[in-house]
Order: structure tokens, then sequence, then C-alpha cells
């Protein structure tokens, strides 16, 4: 077990020095850690540019890499995009197992890049919107348990139909302080005495 371990150790170091021997120089390819590497694909501030990263597993290359595509740089693709380019890079990978692979893929992608974006919006206020719209849908999806529904608009009452409702309801159940008109109009007619006063002028009564 060890001795593998000690092979795989190898195999990834090899790599690793042939990687940064190819990209030196090369402003698109980045070294975030010993395990992870990025490349950059189109023109920046473009809708189609994205951020390729491959992170190897402690068994790499025996097994495949991780490729992410979730990164910030990447907020302006759709996740249909972004799935895709996952989904077809790892497929590739596959093919390549045992081997050190990663300059490999950086490079298919490269070949591949129009194929891969070929769905992404033109412009990058396009996937805005568009990533927008899949987000209200999906929340609308969730919230009716299915298919998205159109938020049901409710009915305007018109004045005699409110007042029509009002007298329906029985008196207990009128919210405290209906009556506050009533309220008003009687103290502007008397002229706003003094509680006490109307108190005693009412025991009087």
């Amino acid at each position: 077990m060890i001795f593998l371990l000690i092979l795989v150790q190898e195999a990834q170091d090899d790599e690793r020095e042939v990687l940064l021997s190819i990209y030196e120089g090369d402003p698109l390819f980045k070294q975030l850690s010993p395990k992870i590497f990025q490349y950059k694909y189109g023109e920046d501030n473009t809708s189609q540019s994205f951020l390729l990263e491959i992170t190897w597993g402690d068994n790499y290359p025996d097994e495949i890499p991780i490729i992410n595509m979730d990164t910030f740089y990447n907020k302006h693709l759709i996740a249909e995009v972004r799935q895709h380019i996952v989904d077809e890079v790892s497929k590739e990978a596959v093919n390549n197992i045992g081997m050190g692979m990663t300059y490999t893929l950086f490079e298919w992608v490269k070949e591949r890049l129009d194929e891969l974006v070929s769905a992404q919006p033109d412009s990058i206020a396009e996937a805005v919107s568009s990533r927008l719209v899949i987000a209200d849908t999906q929340e609308q999806e969730s919230m009716s348990g299915g298919a998205a529904v159109p938020k049901a608009r409710k009915e305007a009452l018109s004045k005699a139909q409110k007042r029509k409702q009002w007298d329906r309801m029985e008196k207990g159940e009128k919210l405290r302080g209906h009556d506050w008109v009533d309220v008003i109009k009687h103290l502007s007619q008397t002229g706003g005495k003094d509680v006490t006063e109307q108190s005693a002028i009412s025991s009087t009564n």
C-alpha cells in the first residue's frame, strides 16, 4: 500500500513539473496549490469565457480528477453550459485514467471550445437574464411541488362589494376600532371635553 502511494506521489510530482514547464509565462494558466490547477478560456468580460479548474485526488492519475466549473469567474455561465463542460471533460478524463492527463484535458477543451459553450447566450446581459428566469421558474416549481404555475392575481373588490362583505360580518367579529369614525364625530360635537367630565354627565343622566 505504501509503495503504491509512493508511486502515485511520484507520478503527481513529475506531472506538476511538466505542467509548470509547459505553461511557464502563460497568463491563462494558474496553479492554486500542488494539486489544483486552472486554465482560462475566451476573452475576459465576454459571455462565453470561462475558467476550468482541475483538482487531483489522492489516487490521481489512477482516478479522474475533480472537474470544477463553480468558480466565481464563471458566474455568468448558465447552469446548462457549466454542467455540459463538466460532463464532457469528465468523459474525456475516463479515457486517460492511469496517465497524467491535466495538460491533455486543458488542450482538449481548447479544441472543442465552440461546441462546449454553444448553448451560452451571446451577451453577458442575456446570460444573466436567462439565469434569473431559470431561477425564478425553479423557485415557483419548488413552491408548487411541480410545474411552475402563474401567480394568481387577487381580484380587486369594488367599494360596494367591500361594504357588503363588512355588513355580513357579525358584530363580534369586527376589529376593535371599526367605529372610530363615529367616535371622532362624537368628540367633535362635544368639543373634546374631558373624559371624566363626560363620565360624570353620563352618571347624572
